[in-house]
């Protein structure tokens, strides 16, 4: 499977007899799947259609669509609405008009909305199916389209994504082989610091004081952070290389890969580990902002 962005824009039309209509649907990022669809009116049996249409082709992301429709012909009937026009007159006789005013005219007073009515002509149910059928095909399009938007995003995506993975696997290779890690330089940073604490101070107990540089020691290991930095990564390139809807399970990695390096630079306790650190947080941040467009 392929791996998909949200981030999508896609417009089709078509016409069915007198109507002229188009699809217009933008898909951009968010938690789930959140549909908003406006269609006209006089549409609104499509809607659970449309709407069930659009869930089976996207999985997660804010989707707007939007339906415009028209009819060409001019068959309908226009409408003088007499009782509203006699209501407006009456009013008007009411109202004293100023010198400089002039008395209202008949083509103002039929652009009062409500006067004139445009009634369209009735549609039997086959030409309403029809209509229908020949709309939810023209969405079909759309998708296809947007699918194939979100998908060469995707495309991108993943490319980037991985050269990501890649930068966080050298960073953790170079934390694993930084000197200030190694036994031989914890030992000898504690035992400066030791010496610098016996040399200015009485009373100590030695031993009790070498016990607990040993376990500062320990504690400052980044073995097992490097071993789950590994392990996480593996799992992130699966999942791009799976493909499908992997959104919420890559962003999920990226916060273990934030835990992860955070713990890593809390336990730095050298200078150039710390720098190799700092970096690493960074580049598993600026993954986790792309992951998350991800569907």
């Amino acid at each position: 499977m392929t791996l998909s962005s949200m981030t999508g824009f896609a417009r089709a039309q078509d016409s069915c007899g007198p109507w002229r209509y188009a699809w217009e649907i933008k898909t951009v990022n968010s938690k789930g799947l959140d549909l908003r669809l406006r269609a006209p009116s006089n549409f609104d049996a499509l809607e659970i259609k449309a709407r069930a249409r659009i869930a089976a082709r996207i999985a997660r992301g804010a989707c707007f669509a939007n339906l415009t429709a028209r009819r060409d012909d001019a068959s309908g009937e226009v409408r003088i609405n007499r009782a509203a026009l006699d209501k407006l007159l009456k009013a008007l006789d009411d109202v004293p008009l100023h010198a400089a005013l002039r008395p209202a005219s008949l083509d103002g007073l039929l652009s009062v909305r409500g006067i004139v009515e445009f009634i369209e002509p009735e549609e039997d149910e086959a030409s309403r199916n029809a209509r229908d059928d020949k709309i939810l095909a023209t969405l079909e399009q759309a998708l296809d389209a947007l699918v194939a938007s979100r998908n060469g995003e995707g495309a991108a995506l993943a490319k980037v994504l991985t050269t990501r993975l890649d930068r966080i696997c050298d960073l953790a290779a170079k934390a694993d082989s930084a000197p200030g890690r190694s036994v031989e330089a914890i030992r000898a940073r504690l035992a400066q610091q030791l010496a610098a604490l016996l040399e200015n101070s009485s009373g100590f107990d030695a031993q009790r004081l070498h016990q607990e540089a040993a376990l500062l020691a320990v504690r400052a290991d980044i073995r097992e952070e490097l071993d789950r930095l590994a392990v996480h990564v593996a799992s992130a390139r699966a999942l791009l290389a799976s493909g499908g809807p992997v959104g919420r399970r890559l962003d999920f990695l990226a916060q273990e890969l934030a835990r992860e390096s955070n713990t890593l630079c809390a336990k730095s306790n050298d200078p150039s580990l710390a720098a190799i650190g700092l970096d690493l947080k960074t580049e598993v941040e600026q993954w986790r902002e792309q992951a998350q467009n991800i569907e």
